[in-house]
């Protein structure tokens, strides 16, 4: 950094605080022997004293080149961009280097620029080595001043020592410990934990020190500790020792077992009557962080379930530390438990009514100063929600569903929205300081400031407790599901106390907040535990299942979170609250359980849909989204779809007075098909689904009020809704047309307005959600018009209306979509939607709109973006199986060679759907061979042929995604080869590597999907007759991976697949030699005696169709044995002959071989095995049959 020199006449009145930085500078340059000793230590006295005490943050920010008069002396030029380089950094530079000398640093550092940048962290770290060189350990006084300078400097800067000035601070400190007295200890403890911080494994040589077995640390953090101040100090370095920066190693095993299990014992010790409260409240803050740090490094694994269960029992003690009007006394440990575990209550007084100075505080001012960046949560605390946890439990929400949405929509925000209620360490630059005891009584007083401490308390134990179940398996965690999940009360005793009791007594806003965060964490995933639930209808039942107890739990949830949502005013908390609804109605079984908790979620989220502020709008509708997406679709659901728009939304306060008139206008605005737009007011048809009039008006209406967000994230002069809440309703228009399509069915061309409306916006955002609703539109369409679809025929969307809504689709945005190459995600979604017409649609579009799809599809399959490209083929492979395309031999070739194309794409992905899509294109050769004949086999190419038996031969080796379809593709390809094609010399060595391609596949150990359909390829390569079955020398290799698969498989879907492919050759000729023949008819003998065995439960289902399909095949190649091969026969029915007897005899009476086409004489056959079966011991009698 160049010297810049300055003249003192040109230098103004700076800032003191750099003088003192020159002095210590001019100081070290200085040997020392000008000066006496004791004249020396003076001066760093004083120096210190007043650098500690300057102010010496940044300033506030008035720009970037706010400065003094004169000030721009220090300066010189600069090249553009550059970053400003502080005039104290460019003299710091000097006196670090030595060219200043005492009298000419002071002066030149009067005329610095004042910016808002500090110097840079380096000088600090430079600063503070410096300072320590100059302090002995003699000198106990200036080894307490230098230290508390060091803890001062790096937290005011925050500054993360570098490694360099690390080893020297760090040896400084332990040095420090071990030779001066216990007096100073805290002062240098306290510099410890800022030179560690975030510098925990830059420590390794050091660690023995501070936490070997006799290490400072662990004897001054232990329980046995007089000074609780200097346990608070060792317990803080330690917390921040665990500290890790991402990417970063940890701490080694054994020193983080050390730190834990410190941490864990001071949680765990009781609070005496000599400590003070805040102190030991700022000791419990230091532990919970530390372990907070430990779970949050991603190496600490809790295992064992003593461990767990501590580390439990002490995060659900803290979490209610100091909680107005409670408190419990919980075991040494929790255990997982299908019940809440006894946690006995102390006796407390009940709380009298605040004072009215306690009162009157709380409703305007805010502190300021040390709790500043607390203060709005602090004045909730302490003020107008003491008494909340009173309030809730006077409300009876059941009897009450017209709730007076102002209380819910209260101007008090005690929690800026949108900020993460939980502190991380990787944000917050949070160091417990010495200052932090400081505290005016005038500002709030000594009542106040301890509800502060315990309050925070309460969060750390939030937010350690997040971090464990983050470390936890699901399944590990929900085994203490009833610790801290709210159950009913049984009759006479009190309900548990859970995270619920947080949320609805906790004065602070942000403490609530926390409490539901982590309910949420625990809800979400919670899917196949809560499954189970289900509600009793015997209610004499001796015991109580755990279905029902879990059921109970669920009830309880939806009654205390619709309870904490009607007494809630701030909006953070009842974003919190909405967002763990939807996380609990996402993951409930409503199905089985009572109906009736949608529609008391439902009536009461109502008001909230227009609250002011947009995280709880937004919340909202993320809460209606996951209503309809609950397994869907379920009746309740659709009745609560069908109220009447008002219902629930009188008296609505902060909520927009007149949305859903505006929805009115905009349906007039756009009238359907046939619809008279001159229909006057009063007339209209009833509505059938007021949300998607909602949705609708949210998206494309102006908004009425445009300052009625209090959020300033969101830009003003905009006039539609904040673009977070047009997100959330395009994607409940998704999920509702999704789960309910029968109620958006009559607003098709309607919603598919709004989708055009979408794409054409500038929002990259909004026109991708438009892209998915439209196609989930046109998904609901074809599902509905499905042969199999259970929606009679007449409840269908016209097939006219079809082609109207896609000729709008394609004269509109799609085909701009689909073109936009600098937005490869919604080119994504508008293929993706393109796929979704309905091929009866498609064939009515005119010639040039079907023209348009093809060409853009084909077009983008040579896309360089993988998504796109990975979209456009799968899109072909829908279009592949359209009956108006499917015969144009043309485009047949097209999509063919498109496919390889992609089927050769470096990516995966693009690989997998172009296999999917080949999988298809081969479905069509079999169909058109089966419906055209040998006109269509003559007019395809035999060359296009050659080249996708080779190409599906090649993607078989590939990953199972992609093997998977191309072993499918491998038996459609090698079932339409015709004569012709199997004498060629070119055909014959592809045929026989793709024949060697399955049968490696069917023997592989790849996934089950994968050998399921190399099982299927192969019976489709036995129904070709052209091929030399049972006599090229592949034939015995096919019939003995199938005869093994189906006596061994773990998987009994595969070996239905191998048996139903050993039954599908027609002629005896095709199983070979008689040896051959009677291993295949043995190999399905010993399947069917292993019907029963598996190691997995799950797969017992499926035993009876496996039985089934092995008797099929044993009486279809009984009725092809010929007279060589029954002697081999009856030597299996001799040796297994009851076990065989038992099973098709149980098989011939369900009578389900007569309905089998392939078992032509199956009567016979059946008649005649049943007289073999019944007097097996007579070998005369099958020699002669």
């Amino acid at each position: 950094m160049a010297a810049v020199a300055v003249s003192v006449r040109d230098a103004v009145p700076g800032g003191s605080f750099r003088r003192y930085l020159v002095r210590l500078g001019a100081l070290r340059t200085q040997p020392g022997a000008e000066r006496s000793a004791g004249g020396r230590r003076t001066e760093l006295h004083l120096l210190f004293d007043q650098l500690i005490s300057e102010n010496c943050g940044p300033a506030p920010a008035a720009g970037p080149s706010a400065q003094v008069p004169g000030a721009a002396s220090c300066g010189g030029s600069q090249p553009p961009g550059a970053r400003p380089v502080s005039g104290l950094e460019r003299c710091w530079s000097r006196v670090r280097d030595g060219e200043l000398g005492r009298g000419r640093g002071g002066a030149l550092l009067c005329g610095l620029t004042v910016t808002t940048r500090c110097f840079p962290p380096q000088d600090v770290c430079v600063l503070l080595a410096q300072a320590c060189q100059l302090v002995h350990f003699d000198q106990e006084h200036l080894v307490s001043k230098v230290c508390q300078l060091i803890h001062h400097l790096l937290n005011r800067f925050q500054v993360v020592v570098d490694e360099q000035n690390l080893n020297f601070l760090l040896s400084y400190c332990i040095s420090a410990l071990k030779q001066c007295s216990s007096w100073t200890h805290v002062e240098i403890l306290q510099a410890l934990a800022a030179v560690v911080y975030n510098n925990g494994p830059k420590c390794q040589k050091y660690l023995q020190d501070l936490l070997g077995k006799m290490g400072l640390l662990v004897q001054f953090s232990d329980p046995a500790q007089p000074d609780v101040e200097l346990r608070r100090a060792a317990v803080h370095s330690m917390a921040n020792l665990c500290l890790s920066v991402p990417g970063q190693p940890c701490l080694d095993e054994p020193y983080r077992s050390v730190c834990f299990q410190t941490f864990l014992s001071v949680l765990q010790s009781s609070k005496t009557s000599n400590v003070d409260d805040i102190v030991f409240c700022m000791l419990l803050q230091n532990a919970l962080k530390g372990i907070q740090s430990l779970l949050n490094g991603g190496k600490m694994k809790i295992i064992q379930t003593d461990q767990l269960g501590s580390l439990l029992a002490v995060l659900k003690k803290c979490m209610f530390h100091g909680l107005p009007g409670l408190s419990i006394e919980m075991p040494a440990a929790l255990y997982p438990a299908p019940l809440p575990q006894y946690d006995k209550r102390s006796p407390v007084k009940q709380e009298q009514p605040e004072p009215a100075a306690f009162k009157k505080k709380s409703k305007g001012k805010q502190k300021k100063g040390e709790f500043a960046e607390e203060g709005k949560e602090d004045s909730c605390d302490t003020g107008n929600e003491s008494n909340h946890g009173a309030d809730v439990l006077k409300l009876n929400l059941e009897n009450s569903h017209c709730v007076d949405p102002r209380a819910c929509a209260s101007d008090v925000v005690c929690v800026p929205a949108g900020k993460d209620p939980l502190p991380s360490h990787g944000n917050s630059w949070k160091r417990i300081s010495s200052s932090e005891s400081e505290y005016s009584d005038a500002e709030g007083g000594i009542q106040s400031k301890m509800r502060s401490y315990q309050a925070k308390v309460r969060q750390g134990a939030l937010a350690c407790f997040l971090s464990a179940i983050k470390s936890i398996e699901k399944r590990v965690l929900y085994g203490y599901w009833s610790a801290f999940v709210p159950d009913a009360p049984g009759i006479g005793s009190p309900q548990s106390v859970s995270l619920m009791t947080i949320a609805l007594k906790d004065p602070s806003p942000k403490t609530r907040a926390c409490s539901l965060q982590v309910l949420s964490a625990i809800l979400e995933g919670s899917k196949q535990f809560l499954s189970i639930a289900e509600d009793a209808n015997d209610h004499k039942r001796a015991f109580t299942p755990f279905s029902v107890t879990i059921a109970s739990s669920i009830r309880e949830l939806h009654r205390c979170l619709l309870l904490a949502l009607v007494a809630e005013s701030s909006s953070q908390t009842l974003t919190q609250i909405i967002k763990c609804l939807a996380n609990l109605v996402s993951n409930a079984p409503y199905s089985r359980l009572n109906p009736g908790l949608l529609t008391r979620v439902w009536n009461q989220i109502k008001p909230y849909i227009c609250h002011k502020d947009v995280n709880v709008r937004v919340s909202s509708l993320t809460l209606l989204g996951a209503i309809v997406s609950a397994q869907a679709p379920l009746p309740e659901v659709q009745l609560l779809l069908q109220q009447p728009s008002s219902s629930g939304l009188n008296n609505s306060g902060s909520a927009t007075p007149h949305r859903f008139n505006f929805s009115e206008q905009w349906r007039k605005a756009l009238p359907l098909e046939g619809e008279s737009p001159e229909n006057p007011s009063g007339c209209l048809p009833p509505e059938p689904c007021w949300l998607i009039r909602l949705c609708i008006s949210v998206i494309v209406l102006p908004r009425e009020d445009s300052c009625s967000d209090n959020d300033a994230n969101f830009p003003s002069g905009s006039v539609y809704e904040p673009s977070p809440v047009r997100l959330e309703s395009l994607q409940v228009l998704a999920l509702l047309v999704k789960g309910y399509f029968s109620m958006a069915q009559s607003y098709l061309l309607e919603l598919g307005e709004v989708a055009c409306k979408c794409m054409e916006e500038m929002d990259p955002s909004i026109q991708l959600h438009g892209a998915k609703l439209l196609e989930e539109l046109g998904t609901g369409v074809v599902q509905q018009h499905k042969p199999d679809s259970a929606v009679a025929p007449e409840k269908r969307v016209p097939i006219s209306m079809v082609v109207t809504f896609w000729t709008m689709m394609l004269n509109g945005p799609l085909p701009g979509a689909l073109q936009n190459s600098q937005h490869a995600t919604l080119q994504t979604s508008a293929c993706d939607a393109l796929s979704s017409i309905l091929p009866e649609a498609f064939s009515s579009l005119q010639n040039d709109q079907q023209i348009l799809c093809i060409t853009l599809l084909l077009g983008l399959n040579h896309s360089e973006t993988p998504l796109v490209k990975a979209a456009a083929v799968r899109a072909l492979g829908v279009y592949i199986l359209f009956s108006c395309l499917r015969q144009d031999v043309m485009f047949v070739a097209d999509t063919a060679n498109a496919i390889l194309n992609s089927l050769h794409d470096k990516s995966p992905s693009v690989r997998a759907k172009a296999a999917w899509s080949l999988g298809n294109l081969t479905d069509t050769l079999i169909v058109n061979m089966e419906t055209m004949g040998q006109s269509f086999q003559e007019e395809f190419s035999d060359l296009l042929l050659l080249k996708m038996l080779r190409s599906a031969t090649e993607a078989s080796k590939d990953k199972d995604k992609v093997k998977s379809n191309a072993v499918r593709a491998l038996g459609n390809l090698l079932h339409f080869l015709q004569p012709c094609h199997v004498a060629h010399p070119r055909f014959r060595e592809a045929i026989e590597e793709s024949l060697q391609a399955l049968v490696s596949t069917v023997e592989s150990e790849a996934t089950m999907k994968v050998r399921w359909n190399a099982c299927y390829a192969l019976g489709n390569v036995f129904k070709n007759s052209a091929l030399p079955l049972g006599e090229a020398a592949w034939t015995t290799q096919a019939y003995g991976a199938l005869s093994s698969v189906v006596k061994s498989c773990k998987n009994f879907k595969v070996r239905i697949k191998s048996a139903m492919a050993l039954s599908i050759p027609s002629r005896r000729e095709c199983y070979g030699h008689t040896e051959q023949f009677c291993h295949v008819w043995s190999a399905l003998v010993e399947a069917l005696q292993k019907s029963e065995d598996t190691e997995d439960f799950l797969e017992f289902k499926y035993s009876a169709s496996l039985r089934t399909q092995i008797c099929q095949a044993l009486l279809h190649l009984l009725s092809l044995a010929t007279n060589t091969d029954l002697p081999l026969i009856w030597e299996t029915i001799k040796a297994n002959g009851d076990a065989i007897k038992s099973y098709v005899v149980q098989y011939m009476k369900s009578g389900v071989e007569d309905n089998e086409p392939e078992c032509k004489t199956g009567g016979r056959v059946s008649v005649y095995l049943e007289e073999i079966l019944t007097n097996h011991v007579g070998a005369t009698e099958l020699t002669e049959a």
